[in-house]
């Protein structure tokens, strides 16, 4: 993977780059759809390509681990063309996924013992085994196994487990270096930063991790629960440390808002199952607030969802059908408020990236906090 810089903004720690893998450029700051199973919930391909237009999505370890198997991945040429998607593709390492198994998971210095979510069944989780899931799963940018502290989270013990993900990243790299790409591609692995709500751990490990000089790193141990604040002055520190000529990516964030905070400080990745989630329960995120399309005052409301356009779907249909389709429980209303949020967010970063080459960002910025931070 090539990553450039090519411009940041003077008033804030924001940055424009490209990033190049062997599936395309990914233009940044990028927002990244969750793709957990396979499928960025309720949306087909072709409108998640022509309509909401990632460069990059993101797709789940320990889900795509247990179903569809690894076996099919394999046979299928891996998740690129099991899924039909030809652009980037970034896996995480499972290691969240099994931190919020919480009562069905022990966690010791081999690894992670799990019972699946789906049918009960026992698995074990490694370093190693993570690596190789991943090799098959064919994703162009790969995580490091480690562990996420819940928050809040005492001291002893997010030390504890700052230590122990370190060291399952030196096995996770040992173990890459013996286990060749399984496509005709190759594959940018990253590392994690940890340390929970703490500074000084979370400056120790962002140092640990900027020795390791991988092609990427990221951010994790956040967005669990801490407030705003916090998460800021965790990804401030952290980001002063991690090496500028590499791309920062933010696990999990997360709401419009967090995300332009979030670049301010100097972070170039994100994804979160917000848009999507919240899509599904009828919150529709938009330039000027959100909207809960559930609420009667959107019953006879026949303007469009969002006057902006940014997808079809904004023009297309009013609020007042949306609405109509949220009461009566119809499939086609999650699907709406999916394509409207997703565009919402790619247009959000790709709008933060033209403010950031132009040299204005951090105006734009504090004006697109405060217009959004309302309840239509």
């Amino acid at each position: 993977m090539k990553f450039t810089l090519h411009h940041k903004d003077p008033q804030s720690k924001a940055r424009a780059g490209t990033m190049v893998t062997d599936h395309g450029a990914i233009e940044t700051p990028i927002f990244m759809p969750v793709g957990t199973v396979a499928s960025v919930k309720s949306v087909h391909q072709r409108e998640l390509k022509d309509d909401i237009n990632p460069d990059i999505i993101l797709g789940n370890t320990y889900h795509l681990f247990l179903r569809p198997k690894i076996d099919i991945l394999k046979k299928a040429g891996g998740l690129h063309k099991f899924m039909g998607w030809d652009r980037n593709i970034l896996t995480d390492s499972g290691g969240y996924q099994v931190y919020s198994l919480s009562g069905n998971r022990k966690i010791k210095e081999e690894g992670v013992k799990f019972k699946s979510h789906i049918d009960g069944s026992v698995h074990l989780f490694t370093p190693e085994r993570v690596m190789e899931i991943q090799r098959v799963i064919g994703a162009d940018i790969i995580m490091a196994f480690d562990e996420c502290t819940p928050y809040p989270c005492d001291y002893k013990y997010a030390e504890r487990s700052m230590h122990m993900t370190h060291r399952w990243l030196e096995r996770c790299i040992t173990h890459l270096k013996k286990t060749p790409f399984e496509y005709d591609y190759a594959q940018t692995f990253f590392p994690i930063v940890q340390g929970s709500t703490y500074l000084d751990l979370r400056k120790r490990s962002a140092e640990y991790i900027a020795g390791i000089e991988a092609e990427g790193n990221a951010i994790g141990g956040l967005s669990v629960g801490e407030p705003a604040e916090e998460m800021y002055a965790m990804t401030d520190v952290v980001c002063s440390i991690l090496p500028e000529d590499k791309p920062r990516y933010l696990m999990g964030v997360g709401t419009p808002i967090n995300i332009l905070e979030n670049i301010a400080l100097g972070v170039d990745m994100f994804d979160c199952v917000m848009p999507t989630r919240n899509a599904r329960n009828g919150m529709l995120f938009t330039a000027y607030g959100t909207i809960n399309i559930k609420n009667k005052k959107w019953e006879d409301d026949f303007s469009p969802i969002d006057e902006m356009g940014i997808t079809f779907v904004d023009k297309e249909y009013t609020k007042a059908y949306l609405r109509h389709l949220f009461a009566a429980n119809e499939y086609l209303g999650k699907q709406i408020a999916t394509i409207h949020n997703l565009g919402f967010y790619m247009w959000l970063v790709r709008e933060a990236r033209k403010h950031i080459l132009e040299g204005d960002f951090l105006d734009w910025k504090n004006r697109m906090v405060k217009q959004m931070d309302n309840r239509l």
